[in-house]
């Protein structure tokens, strides 16, 4: 069995894990039905895969390739196999960090990655909801990834794996006991810290950008943890009408004029009122 589809193998068994974990114990109360919801995003997830088949991952292991052959990328910091499976699994996981802010940051990028956003619940299954361009256009940063990293094979197949598990931890309406979670925040992002990056309020869309570990927000200072998730809003307040998540327009969605993402139809922007929010501003709120 080869690698890749060891690795598919392993991510399809966690998202029917936690799809069947959020069904039992939600965290948020969902606003749309679940088939149609199902429907579209493994429509646009499926296209999304034939192009990270097609083009992402055969750029990536020709850059895995080359990287092999000669002591190329900032892992060679360190002579210890060890440490350069640290350093290379750390800087993997910082620089798709950096990745996601782009991504919210650059306008011809966030036309893309804003389909993700309009998904008007959030669950496991908006974890591989990205718009084909979105994923055509890291292409471009996957290789830089690999080159200047210098990782080995084994460093980008044990990440890949972690980056998609918590992908889908995190994307997932899981409710665990507040205690449990606060604990696991300190060391991943979490079901709670990741909905708020799903918020209809501007900053806290804009905040949170982690995938594996937390502490890229906390030194960024991007980290927003304390609004209660019964108090948020999931979606983009510009894009937040039916007809907007229907399948063809998600697909022709960056391609077209785009609207004052952050404003209602009714003109309002939505805001955040200090009831909403845990007392403690570094306490992950309930």
């Amino acid at each position: 069995m080869n690698l890749s589809l060891s690795t598919l193998i392993i991510v399809i068994g966690i998202f029917i894990l936690f799809f069947a974990a959020e069904k039992l114990f939600p965290l948020r109360q969902s606003r749309e039905p679940l088939l149609a919801r199902l429907f579209i995003n493994a429509s646009i997830s499926g296209l999304a895969f034939v192009v990270a088949a097609m083009v992402v991952r055969p750029s990536t292991l020709r850059a895995l390739n080359w990287v092999s052959q000669q002591p190329f990328g900032l892992i060679h910091l360190s002579p210890w196999p060890w440490a350069q499976f640290i350093i290379g699994f750390l800087l993997l996981d910082l620089s798709f960090y950096y990745w996601h802010v782009l991504n919210h940051k650059v306008p011809l990028l966030w036309r893309f990655h804003n389909v993700h956003h309009i998904d008007p619940d959030l669950d496991v299954s908006t974890g591989f909801r990205f718009h084909s361009g979105e994923v055509l256009l890291s292409t471009l940063f996957r290789v830089v990834q690999v080159i200047l990293t210098g990782i080995s094979f084994a460093t980008f197949a044990i990440y890949e794996v972690v980056f998609q598990a918590n992908t889908l931890f995190h994307h997932s309406n899981l409710r665990l006991p507040i205690r449990v979670e606060r604990w696991l925040n300190k060391m991943l992002v979490t079901p709670r810290m990741h909905g708020i990056h799903h918020s209809q309020v501007q900053r806290e869309t804009n905040s949170n950008f982690g995938v594996v570990f937390p502490w890229w927000d906390r030194l960024h200072k991007t980290l927003g943890v304390n609004i209660f998730q019964s108090k948020i809003e999931i979606g983009i307040p510009g894009y937040a009408s039916p007809g907007d998540n229907r399948l063809w327009h998600t697909f022709i969605m960056p391609f077209i004029k785009q609207r004052d993402y952050w404003r209602k139809a009714d003109g309002s922007m939505p805001s955040r009122h200090i009831g909403d929010l845990e007392r403690n501003p570094s306490q992950l709120a309930e």
